[in-house]
């Protein structure tokens, strides 16, 4: 069979021609496929977004001090309802019953004395209380730990269990060197001595005692 030079020519370019078309599809199908998976990864990240942060509220058996902010709800009642902070003297105000001490009761408690007053203007009264912020109870970690600072105690909360809190000490810290000091109502400071590796090693167990408020641990 014989070919002319013009069909010579014209074959390579069509075969040319034939491989761009081919590779220009299969880039467009490559192309639509990781747009697709980009939107479905969109989507599950929309659809997923991860835990949230957890935070801790304090129990009922918290006891409630100066500063502290409390949410009080009574049913059906919301004029006498609302976020309430503690005053510096310990008490709080609240509509028709007037001052309230708050101050070293605990949530469950201080809703039946807001219950018992209220009952002389509302009809059966039902009262809720929350601790909705701790600014009253808390202490200090100061030194070698990797993250010091001031720590709310939301519930009750040891030496070891503070320390562990702030990230535990540093490659630098003096463990058997830890030590509170502690308020005393004279204005004086006691001194607690706290043997890390003891205790974490389930010796001297009587020196992981339970923090109070103004307690400052030094890690030196």
């Amino acid at each position: 069979m014989k070919h002319t030079l013009q069909d010579l020519l014209f074959r390579p370019a069509l075969l040319v021609g034939c491989v761009c078309i081919a590779a220009n599809m299969v880039g467009g199908q490559s192309s639509a496929s990781q747009d697709q998976a980009a939107r479905g990864q969109s989507k599950q990240s929309k659809v997923n977004p991860g835990p949230a942060t957890a935070t801790v509220s304090p129990g009922d058996d918290y006891v409630i001090g100066p500063e502290d902010v409390l949410e009080i709800t009574v049913w059906k009642q919301i004029e006498l309802s609302g976020r309430v902070p503690v005053r510096p003297d310990g008490k709080i105000s609240i509509a028709l019953v007037g001052e309230v001490e708050a101050a070293g009761l605990t949530p469950p408690k201080l809703a039946d004395v807001i219950t018992e007053k209220l009952k002389t203007y509302v009809t059966k009264p039902q009262v809720n209380v929350t601790v909705q912020e701790v600014k009253s109870q808390f202490a200090n970690i100061v030194g070698e730990v990797v993250k010091p600072g001031r720590y709310e105690l939301t519930q009750p909360m040891t030496i070891l269990d503070a320390i562990t809190l702030a990230g535990g000490p540093t490659p630098f810290a003096k463990l058997k060197g830890i030590y509170v000091l502690r308020p005393q109502p004279n204005g004086a400071q006691q001194t607690l001595l706290f043997d890390y590796k003891a205790v974490i090693r389930g010796r001297k167990l009587d020196e992981n005692i339970y923090l109070r408020r103004g307690d400052t641990i030094v890690v030196p």
